[in-house]
Order: structure tokens, then sequence, then C-alpha cells
């Protein structure tokens, strides 16, 4: 079998969203050829409340699905479609925007706030698909134990096991991955789908590269049918991310992904003129 190696490496930039909240914009608009159907991953780590208390109020999407999930923290929302609830420890909001939603999210005063926000790109036939919206509670997400990790599938499947979200056009693996300190873990993927990872805490090497890479770091990997990371002596834990890429063009306006800017021009005027939201 061939590893997966390390093709390009990305630590973001740190910056400001929403009412004022601090975080590290890991991957957008400069990567999404590289990335595809992965648009924008925010990755959040504060022990600070102010740092994200003003949180996200309400705005819209349209043309994309969210993805937020939280090692630790507690975010209340809502959206246009009228649900509302909290995200907290080991939970996961997945919301297909679609045609058009209304939302807002508003982190809590925690002891620390660790998570990240993905963004999923839609395929072209389905950018105006009937809004969506899934909870995922710990409870939810099936952990596979291995000798030396603990992966945690939160969309996808690992090992045989298939976690609590396929996703409905984009079938995504969403994995939350541990390693113990030293241990490696190794497992296949399929050849066709893009694969990156996110490193929230610890150090590892990853494939048959001999550099070993620091937390706070993404790394995108090339082609190949097996995935393996040896953890540095801190241990690892990282976010990983797999999807078939749509080879669409991308018209990216703000919180609207279509495919056009005729449509993204649509998007917007339907915004001023109170049409975003589509009723069934």
């Amino acid at each position: 079998m061939t590893n997966r190696n390390v093709i390009k490496t990305v630590t973001g930039i740190h910056t400001q969203d929403g009412a004022g909240v601090n975080l590290v914009r890991v991957i957008s608009g400069r990567d999404v050829d590289d990335f595809d159907p992965f648009l924008m991953l925010d990755a959040f780590d504060s022990e600070t409340p102010s740092d994200y208390t003003k949180g996200f109020p309400w705005h819209p999407h349209r043309g994309i699905e969210t993805v937020t999930y939280l090692i630790h923290g507690d975010i209340e929302h809502s959206d246009s479609l009228g649900n509302k609830g909290s995200i907290c420890d080991g939970g996961c909001q997945w919301m297909t925007a679609g045609s058009g939603v209304l939302h807002q999210e508003m982190p809590q005063a925690v002891d620390r706030m660790l998570g990240y926000q993905l963004w999923i790109n839609l395929p072209r036939a389905h950018k105006m698909a009937e809004p969506s919206y899934f909870d995922i509670t710990d409870d939810m997400i099936v952990a596979v134990e291995r000798d030396n990790a603990t992966v945690r599938i939160i969309g996808g499947s690992f090992d045989g096991q298939s976690g609590p979200a396929q996703g409905n056009y984009v079938q995504a693996d969403l994995l939350d991955i541990a390693v113990a300190p030293d241990g490696v873990l190794t497992f296949p993927t399929e050849r066709e789908k893009n694969v990156f990872v996110y490193l929230f805490e610890g150090s590892a090497r990853f494939g048959n590269d001999v550099q070993s890479f620091p937390e706070k770091t993404a790394l995108l990997f090339g082609e190949g049918d097996q995935f393996t990371v040896a953890a540095g002596s801190d241990g690892v834990r990282f976010a990983y991310f797999a999807g078939k890429p749509l080879h669409e063009p991308v018209a990216w306006g703000g919180p609207v992904v279509m495919n056009t800017p005729e449509e993204l021009d649509q998007a917007f005027a339907e915004l001023q003129d109170g049409t975003f939201i589509k009723r069934g």
C-alpha cells in the first residue's frame, strides 16, 4: 500500500470574525483548489472568554454545509428554520445551508473553548437544496479504540464502523484522532479523496516523512491508499478530513458560495429584498 505524504503545510492567520471572535482561519479562499471540497476551516482555542463571547450574531449562508465541532466548550445556536440548542463537549452541529439559512452562534464563557468550524462545498446540483440541520451529541459519536489511539467518528466511517452523519451531498470522513505518546496509527484511505488534518495538540510525523509537525498546523496530503501517523513524545490530537473533490468553479462572497458571479449577485439581491429564505 502507498502511504499518503504531506504536500502542503498551512498555519493560517489570526483574525476576528462575527462580532469580534478571535480565531485562526486555517484554510480559506486562497486554498480552494488544493483542499476541494473543503472551503474553510476556522480553529479556536482560548482560555479567555473575552476572545469569543461576542459571538456570531444573525448572518446568512447559502451553497455550503457548516460543521461545528467542540472538543471542549459551549455554543448556543438558533436559526431561521426554528432550531435552537447548544453544542457542548464532544458535540457537533452539521448544517446544510442549501438555498439559504439565517443563523447565529453564541459561545458561552467556559474554562477553555477548543474546536473548529469547517465549511464543505455543495455540488452545483445541490446548491439550492432544502436547508436541513443535524445535531450530534457526544453520546452519538462512535469511538474506536486501538492500542495506541482513540478515533472518534463524527462523519463518514472508520475501521468498518459508521459515524452518526454521512453527508447528504458530499460523503466526508470527519474524525477526531488522539494518539498516545510515541504511538503509531495506520489505516486505509480511499485514493480518490482529498485528505488533510489539523493538529490541535502535540506533534507527529506522517507517512514516510521524517519531519515532525507541531500543533496548530494543517497538513494536506498527496495521493495514496494508506494514512500513517507517528505521535511525538507528548502524543498528538488532530482532526482528520477526507472528501472527494468536486472540481467545480467557485464564486465566493462572504457567507455565500456559489458557482458563478451571477449567482452571487442574485443571492445578495435576495438578501436585500427579503426573498433569501425560500419557503417549501
